[in-house]
């Protein structure tokens, strides 16, 4: 554990600046807005070791992969999220001197991230050329005018005479770390100076397949004149300022940035001039509005935690991290697992999204936000086919990693093993309908969806004439500690489900506007019938594949600590043959469908699986605090909790430093909501909560079925109010009550 920043409810605060760690200080402080997002990189640059990024949404280059052998069914690319411009920096010299600190002394280091408004602010004093100067830097990006960020930098003489220059930049000579080998992404077309702002169009340089190339105009607006410099791949303007001690400067940096996404190229710079006029520049107004903005995003979201200050910590931070990545504005979009705050996983999206995040944005957004993200799926099925026809099946494969809905990831027993991906993308279908009462989407748009899956699910299992079953060989489960196993129980599962469900789905739509025909229909009936899931009849316990109990199963405690993680520590065959779990993997069901298994049955497999499990997936920790927290172990549900609320406030996993752990970060809300205070919404809302030992009381706010609730929980009280919306009847344990106002029940 490694932690940084101070405990505070609302905000990350420190006093210290420590060189080492400056990786995980720029992830941790990582602001966004959905359309844009950036690193917590200095404005005045720091030539220590630290990662400079600046990312924009949907905007990415397909890697080059072909090494080795190539093998048929492969993808063409690997596709990967790529730094763009940088348009934070700004050069500062006092004295003819670099203010850099890395290179100068400092003192009264002060940086705040304030999570109730998105706000990032920094300031520290040096000393140099005679002057002693106090710099203070405020910024933020915008979520009302998503393509505006906004920078203030003021400098404060506290002695002597001081010479500052300032020098504002666009600065697209930038490189990634995480992709094509520090190889520059971006050409120049045009750059200048026009109706008062400075501008700099790029775009991505040629690729081999096909790809549109990506055009981004980023342009900056001062409180004051400079003089101007271009250079390639490079505008700047640099304002200088004679000062005494008592005086200061204050400089102002307004920045909007489109991309050929949404405006083409030859309008970019006249539709930035257009956001200007609309937009202005008035620092403060822009400022205002943005904390009235996250306010009412607040309003609605937030978890408030009594009693542990670092748990509330922790909530607050996921849920601004989150909110700052994705918000539903655009179905074009999703949430990469790393959003605007590094490059690992490649900036694409993965199957995290239908499987953790949706649940939490149904219940803290409208629903329109989560209706996006299906709508995402569901333009990217032509994609899906073409990655079904890669292999020689039929209907829909969705993709491990994608930006497209062509599969872009090359690992083979990732991305062609890991198949339980497509069952996570229609139980988001199903978790919307349960949780919304809506059949609309499920019976209209979505049901191409649905039936392509459960067509590709029909063709790929083999039918086992010694056992009379069908089974599935050659997969990779969700713990991908172990790959190209057959008949990975959750896997079987999955498509058993699915192909139910689709049977359902074909039944209930009017006039079968797919054309499925009976026999195909009767064909899912009988692999669901017949689907082989493995089990132990003596342990109780669903195996997690044919041979995994063949392994020696030992416990995570007889692991050296330090070994761990594994995967920094051992060789991929050594954890192949491990028994090792990186995350849930038969529990993963449980988490999906806790309406389907008894009790007794959640008990023997979390007994038995979870002393295994090493957690070093991002993904693992809420899974198993849900589970946890249904079956009364309090003290192991809280335990999970903090390790998901924390991961990376306190870099559990040591891997902080590469960017935020973005998609896991609604396990914190899912542990609490669904885990401690017991919420379902299979058959009605449901409730069963219980208060952890430690803390005095949490309360959270849910949207379902257009009323908006107050849940608040005590140790010995639970309390729901209806704040808007008609009656509703909500279950608290096996007690139904009429919610028209407030009901205070004793637990």
């Amino acid at each position: 554990m490694k932690r940084l920043f101070e405990i505070d409810p609302w905000k990350l605060v420190t006093h210290q600046l420590i060189p080492t760690e400056k990786r995980l200080q720029e992830s941790l402080t990582a602001i966004g807005n959905g359309y844009m997002g950036m690193r917590g990189n200095f404005e005045e640059g720091y030539s220590g070791d630290h990662h400079l990024g600046t990312y924009f949404a949907g905007v990415w280059y397909p890697d080059k992969t072909r090494v080795g052998w190539w093998k048929n069914g492969y993808p063409d690319y690997f596709g990967k999220v790529i730094n763009g411009v940088n348009f934070a920096g700004v050069a500062i010299r006092l004295n003819d001197l670099p203010v850099d600190l890395a290179q100068v002394p400092y003192d009264d280091f002060y940086l705040e991230l304030d999570m109730q408004t998105g706000i990032l602010q920094r300031n520290y004093t040096v000393e140099l050329g005679g002057a002693r100067v106090r710099f203070t830097f405020e910024r933020f990006l915008s979520i009302v005018k998503k393509e505006l960020g906004a920078i203030k930098i003021t400098a404060e003489v506290l002695t002597g005479a001081a010479v500052i220059t300032m020098t504002s930049k666009l600065d697209s000579d930038v490189t990634n770390e995480d992709s094509n080998y520090e190889e520059h992404f971006w050409e120049e077309i045009a750059a200048g100076q026009v109706s008062g702002f400075d501008y700099l169009t790029v775009r991505t340089i040629p690729n081999n397949f096909g790809i549109e190339r990506f055009t981004i105009t980023a342009a900056m607006q001062h409180n004051a004149k400079g003089s101007f410099t271009q250079e390639a791949l490079k505008v700047s303007e640099t304002f200088t300022w004679q000062l005494a001690a008592g005086e200061s400067c204050e400089l102002v940096k307004t920045v909007l940035v489109v991309t050929s996404r949404d405006v083409p190229e030859s309008k970019q710079v006249a539709k930035i001039k257009e956001l200007y006029q609309a937009y202005g520049t008035d620092y403060e107004a822009l400022k205002t509005e943005q904390i009235a903005a996250w306010g009412q995003r607040w309003e609605l979201a937030d978890v408030e935690i009594a009693g542990d200050a670092e748990a509330q910590q922790g909530i607050r931070f996921n849920l601004f991290q989150l909110f700052a990545t994705y918000y539903g504005e655009d179905s074009r979009l999703n949430i990469g697992p790393k959003g605007f705050t590094g490059e690992k996983y490649g900036g694409a999206t993965y199957w995290d999204t239908e499987a953790y995040v949706i649940p939490m944005y149904l219940s803290v957004a409208q629903p329109a936000v989560t209706k996006k993200l299906l709508e995402y799926r569901l333009n990217q099925l032509p994609g899906a086919y073409l990655n079904a026809q890669r292999q020689g099946l039929k209907g829909a494969l969705y993709p491990m990693v994608t930006f497209t809905g062509v599969e872009c990831h090359n690992e083979w027993e990732i991305t062609f093993e890991e198949l339980h991906r497509n069952g996570a993308i229609i139980h988001a279908i199903y978790n919307y309908t349960t949780y919304t009462g809506d059949e609309s989407y499920r019976l209209g748009d979505g049901l191409a969806v649905i039936v392509e899956i459960a067509r590709f699910w029909a063709d790929r299992v083999h039918y086992s004439k010694a056992k009379d079953c069908y089974m599935l060989h050659g997969v990779t489960g969700p713990n991908e500690y172990e790959n190209n196993v057959n008949n990975n129980w959750y896997t079987n599962y999955m498509a058993r489900w699915i192909l139910n469900y689709a049977h359902e789905s074909v039944t209930l739509a009017e006039g079968n506007p797919l054309a499925v025909t009976p026999e195909e229909l009767a064909t899912w009936q009988e692999i669901a019938a017949k689907m082989y899931l493995p089990e132990d009849e003596e342990r109780g316990i669903f195996v997690q594949h044919d041979t995994f109990l063949d392994k020696e199963l030992l416990p995570t405690t007889a692991l050296d600590p330090s070994e761990r993680p594994l995967n920094q520590h051992w060789s991929w065959d050594k954890i192949l043959r491990s028994c090792f779990i990186k995350q849930a993997d038969v529990l993963q069901a449980m988490y999906f469908f806790p309406e389907n298994f008894t009790k007794a049955e959640k008990e023997r497999n979390f007994d038995f699986y979870e002393p295994m499990t090493v957690h070093e997936s991002s993904l693992s920790p809420c899974v198993h605090a849900i589970i946890a927290a249904e079956l009364g172990r309090g003290e192991k549900a809280v335990e999970m909790y903090k390790r998901t609320a924390r991961l990376d406030l306190d870099n559990y996993n040591n891997d902080t430093e590469d960017g935020l752990h973005i998609t896991s970060m609604s396990g914190s809300w899912l542990a609490i909501v669904r885990g401690f205070a017991g919420m379902r919404t299979v058959g009605g809302l449901h409730f069963a909560p219980f208060c952890p030992a430690d803390w005095s009381g949490y309360r959270f706010r849910v949207n379902y079925r257009g009323r908006l609730l107050d849940v608040q929980v005590r140790s010995d009280l639970l309390t729901l109010t209806l704040k808007a919306g008609a009656a509703l009847a909500v279950t608290v344990f096996d007690q139904e009550i009429d919610l028209q106002d407030t009901v205070t029940l004793m637990l």
